[in-house]
């Protein structure tokens, strides 16, 4: 009787407490696992919002100036055909240069080619801009020689800024064609922004997200006709 009672009265064995640990040893491993993935899936949308506000803002700047590109400015002063603003020479599927007479002063002469005339009247702040991607510090760069500073910072951490441009057929005949370099004739122009992310662990790294949009130049000849 004495011996069934002290029987009763033991505990667990070093085997049960053992397996008893190592389950639930097993099973904090899962949770806290899980608690790390659902943390870093949150650091990542983050992240990747926070890129995509900046590159939105960045992209809303640069579309409002390529827009307004030629806004008051002649191709020549002989046929006072419309410019399109964009200084061809200087521009290219990784930076464009454009020009636009804001304060509608002067003849408007030659803007388009960039001759140095006084008279253009596009040497206030604003009225001269070339956007470009900085590869040394990852930044899409504005610089405007009117201004101070003459650059400015538009968005950081950029791996690539590029530009589409879509040539018209005067006559409205032909389709547009998509080319890397603009022309005279460019009507529309689209601009695509690549941001990288910062590296998140437990994600897959690097990671980028992309922007694009695309801006009608509303000042240049063919536009304006179908207004």
């Amino acid at each position: 009787m004495q011996l069934r009672k002290r029987s009763a009265q033991q505990g667990f064995s070093l085997l049960e407490l053992i397996i008893a640990t190592t389950v639930m040893l097993i099973l904090l491993s899962v949770v806290s696992t899980l608690i790390a993935r659902a943390f870093s899936t949150r650091q990542r949308e983050t992240r990747r919002a926070d890129a995509l506000v900046s590159v939105q803002a960045a992209l809303n700047v640069i579309s409002r100036e390529v827009g307004n590109s030629g806004f008051g400015i002649y191709s020549d002063s002989v046929t006072r055909v419309a410019s399109n603003g964009i200084i061809t020479a200087d521009s290219n599927a990784n930076r464009i240069h454009i020009r636009s007479n804001m304060f509608n002063q002067g003849d408007r002469n030659d803007c388009e080619n960039n001759v140095p005339d006084t008279a253009c009247m596009t040497d206030e702040a604003g009225e001269d801009i070339t956007y470009y991607l900085d590869t040394a510090t990852q930044s899409i760069v504005r610089y405007d020689p009117n201004s101070f500073p003459t650059t400015s910072v538009v968005v950081n951490r950029v791996s690539s800024l590029t530009f589409k441009y879509f040539n018209y057929d005067p006559s409205g005949v032909a389709a547009p064609t998509e080319s890397t370099t603009p022309t005279a004739t460019t009507g529309r122009v689209e601009i695509v922004v690549e941001a990288m992310l910062e590296p998140v662990i437990g994600q897959v790294n690097p990671s980028s997200v992309t922007y694009k949009s695309q801006v009608t130049l509303r000042n240049a000849s063919y536009m304006l006709r179908q207004y």
